[in-house]
């Protein structure tokens, strides 16, 4: 069973003749498919059906010599919307099934998002047909998340959000010259992660630490493509899956000034979603490779 599927609605599954009646569905009455007839083993087959607002089921495998599809792997979808990030994109597939991993450097992050390839068949295509990924590769990030928790917002006036606009801004371009090599910028970069240190360390006494730090994006635990968030709920929207009926919400959120979407069950969320306040939780990245 996927852990994540409650994620899409299907909370009360918990039996694999379920899920097996669930992917002989996706297989038979599929939205959309997508057929990669020149891979090596077969014909590799992939089949996407929405079991809510961009929200659902993918099902991937092969047909053999008689026609016949032999289901490989599944998993839960959710599209987000918009593009995330333009940056490099980097694939490499996962070694027990044909499936992907990707990774980008996003300078508004910090580290390297590395997330769960959503149209593997649509990349499969490309690669065979020789074609490379170029430097800019549009990307729209999404998150499926298993539980999470709504926070009030931190009060700022106009001035301070613009001057931490700014701020951020700046950081970029020093983090850019860094990685090319850039000494100064590396001083800079250190004696600046050292006064925020100091600054942490006085506040923390005194302050709790949501107030301190109102927005993140990290690792959590051992799996690559699971990330700890917070960040600002810019929009919200509640929808309900069209076989269980349970409630989900379609978070938009803007997490260190990137803006990415995020998928919850409306029973593992704490709190009552608001535009402007917080939303944290743990979430799988996924990610949808604009061709």
């Amino acid at each position: 069973m996927h852990s994540y599927l409650r994620a899409i609605g299907f909370s009360k599954i918990t039996k694999r003749s379920s899920i097996r009646q669930i992917i002989m569905d996706v297989v038979e009455n599929y939205d959309e498919k997508k057929v990669v007839e020149n891979y090596t083993d077969g014909i590799f087959a992939e089949f996407k059906k929405n079991y809510g607002c961009d929200c659902g089921i993918t099902v991937c495998g092969q047909y053999d010599e008689d026609d016949v599809f032999h289901v490989d792997y599944y998993f839960p979808y959710f599209r987000g919307s918009g593009i995330t990030t333009q940056e490099s994109v980097s694939v490499e597939k996962h070694a027990d099934k044909e499936s992907f991993a990707a990774a980008c450097d996003d300078l508004r992050i910090g580290v390297t998002l590395i997330f769960y390839l959503q149209n593997a068949a649509e990349y499969m295509q490309w690669q065979y047909e020789g074609s490379m990924l170029p430097n800019s590769q549009p990307l729209t990030l999404s998150g499926l998340a298993r539980e999470g928790k709504i926070l009030l917002p931190v009060e700022k006036d106009k001035e301070a959000v613009k001057i931490e606009r700014e701020l951020t801004k700046n950081r970029n371009h020093l983090i850019a010259a860094a990685r090319n090599g850039d000494e100064e910028a590396m001083e800079s970069l250190t004696m600046e992660d050292m006064d925020t240190y100091s600054m942490i360390s006085q506040r923390i006494v005194t302050d709790d630490i949501f107030t301190i730090v109102d927005s993140y994006f990290m690792p959590y635990g051992m799996v690559c493509d699971q990330y700890s968030v917070m960040g600002e709920i810019l929009d919200y929207m509640p929808f309900k899956n069209i076989i269980t009926g349970e409630e989900i919400y379609q978070l938009t959120l803007d997490c260190n000034d990137m803006q990415f979407d995020v998928c919850i069950n409306k029973e593992d969320l704490l709190g009552e979603p608001q535009i402007g306040r917080r939303f944290k939780g743990v979430i799988w990245l996924q990610g949808e490779l604009h061709f």
